[in-house]
């Protein structure tokens, strides 16, 4: 029987590759968009339905995390045998300009999400996005018995998720786990996150549309891997005999000054000629080093990243000057699924 999976966030460089990765295990996949006035699917557009099929394998819902009882009645009629929440409001730096609203959606959100899986009754298996920004202070390498000191409103509000996901687990016996992903990118990260920011602008410098980009805090550290391998990580968790968390990282630690300095040499480019500081990029409070231990999926899932910075800053930099020389249009790796003639569904 067909698999049926839900997808909060499809919309999202995660939320893409995962969708993709899941068509191609046969799923019929189901996502939840935000009514808007204008379409914001590009990076799923080509997932829409083959013509030669009897039936649309990816159809989208409006929805939105504040709106429980939508969320309610979309888990009855779907009937999902996964849901993943992919769904926040998940940049950090802007997480200090919009406390309120980033705790609302990506904190309490969650909630509304969980309590709309047990009143519905609907017998899926559910994963919640968490992420690396729980450890904040705390030194690395962390792993799934670190202590969380999370550093930001973003990771203050996941924080919260996370504790909800597993008080449900436990109060509910809810197959629910927490997949505590660090840093992932790829040439769908939106363009405000720091390593598109940086292969965004190496691309423009080298041909020559831009001299300069500014940056924040060049002393950072993260453990930055590739987003289509972890979407595969994120499938692992749910296909477990019990539920738990996990921590999803390359254990690679790579500060953003030697992220840069791949990116434009990669272009044939020196950095020092082109990088400024800008304060104005600073958080509040600084989160010093993220590098993640993921031995634990590595043994129990099977799961292990091969995609390493200097890989991924060389993937991405290519990407983003294809994209430029195709007169600036949005890249989107369709490498997984084939391109299809467009066909939306989408449930009012």
């Amino acid at each position: 029987m067909t698999k049926r999976a839900l997808i909060l966030g499809i919309t999202g460089q995660d939320g893409s590759y995962l969708a993709e990765f899941l068509l191609g295990k046969g799923y019929e996949v189901h996502g939840i968009i935000r009514r808007a006035s204008t379409f914001n699917t590009h990076r799923i557009d080509h997932l829409y339905q083959d013509p030669h099929e009897d039936a649309p394998r990816m159809i989208l819902h409006y929805g939105e995390l504040s709106d429980g009882v939508r969320l309610l009645r979309l888990l009855y009629d779907i009937q999902p045998d996964e849901v993943y929440n992919l769904a926040a409001q998940s940049h950090v730096r802007v997480s200090f300009d919009e406390p309120v609203f980033t705790g609302d959606v990506t904190g309490l959100g969650a909630s509304r999400l969980l309590e709309a899986v047990r009143m519905s009754g609907v017998h899926c298996r559910y994963y919640q996005a968490s992420t690396s920004e729980l450890y904040g202070a705390t030194p690395p390498p962390q792993d799934e018995d670190t202590p969380f000191h999370p550093r930001s409103p973003y990771g203050a509000a996941k924080l919260y998720a996370y504790w909800m996901t597993r008080n449900y687990r436990e109060a509910y016996d809810m197959y629910a786990v927490n997949g505590i992903l660090f840093n992932h990118e790829s040439p769908r990260r939106g363009e405000t996150f720091v390593t598109r920011k940086i292969t965004r602008a190496v691309a423009r410098i080298k041909a020559g549309t831009e001299h300069e980009v500014y940056l924040g805090n060049l002393d950072a550290i993260r453990d930055w891997g590739y987003a289509p391998e972890f979407v595969e990580g994120m499938w692992r968790m749910l296909q477990a005999d019990t539920p738990e968390d996990y921590v999803l990282a390359t254990g690679q630690p790579c500060s953003v000054q030697e992220f840069v300095q791949k990116a434009f040499e990669h272009a044939g480019l020196d950095w020092q000629d082109h990088v400024r500081f800008d304060e104005r990029y600073l958080r509040p409070s600084e989160v010093d080093a993220l590098v993640g231990d993921p031995g634990k999926a590595e043994r129990e899932l099977g799961w292990k990243a091969r995609v390493h910075s200097g890989e991924l800053a060389r993937i991405m930099v290519d990407a983003d000057i294809a994209a430029l020389a195709h007169e600036g249009g949005a890249w989107i790796d369709q490498a997984v699924v084939p391109q299809w003639p467009t066909l939306r569904s989408v449930t009012p």
